[in-house]
């Protein structure tokens, strides 16, 4: 853990950060302007409940004023992998469901599946600087998709836009915790500072 410590590593553990914050920020900014186009285009109320989808991990987070910065990172990163996985089932149902009717929703998905594919590889860098590996990828992903009608898959991909959003802000508050200089950037933050 010593090379973690040093002080180049901390400027870079601060740059990654930072640069993440802000990649958090875009995508969040994407993943709302996708759920708009999702809810028209899918014909969904913008309000309508969504039962938790399975294979997403909550943003919302108990005890998160008592994680590590590592722990922090192992979170974003399953989430993240989650996330890539259900995008890209969502991508090939999208295709499925209007071939080619609707690219611009079907280019939106993509665009968004790439950015949660390079924010997942930024956490992969910055546990590589804290002194630990990613955790392997084999065995991950969500169980296969249930066989769901038209509705409930339009509905699961409401739930899984809307905990996107919410991951991309846990993101950048879990970031900007890991970024404080010194010890601090692996205790506890104040209440306060809670999602």
């Amino acid at each position: 853990m010593a090379a973690a410590d040093s002080p180049s590593a901390a400027l870079r553990r601060r740059d990654l950060c930072s640069r993440g914050i802000r990649l958090a920020g875009k995508m969040r900014s994407d993943v709302i302007d996708l759920l708009d186009t999702y809810v028209e285009q899918q014909g969904l109320d913008a309000s309508a409940s969504v039962a938790a989808v399975e294979g997403v991990p909550a943003a919302a987070a108990e005890r998160w004023d008592e994680q590590t910065g590592t722990q922090r990172l192992l979170d974003n990163l399953a989430a993240y992998r989650a996330f890539r996985a259900l995008l890209a089932q969502m991508l090939e149902e999208q295709r499925e469901q209007l071939g080619e009717a609707d690219a611009a929703l079907g280019r939106a998905l993509a665009a968004v599946l790439l950015q949660v594919s390079a924010f997942a590889y930024h956490l992969e860098e910055l546990l590589r600087l804290e002194s630990r590996g990613p955790p392997s990828e084999e065995g991950a992903g969500p169980p296969p998709p249930p066989h769901l009608s038209l509705f409930e898959r339009k509905l699961r991909g409401l739930g899984v836009l809307r905990e996107l959003a919410q991951w991309a802000v846990r993101s950048a508050r879990d970031l900007r915790q890991l970024a404080k200089p010194g010890p601090g950037s692996s205790s506890a933050p104040s209440p306060a500072e809670s999602p």
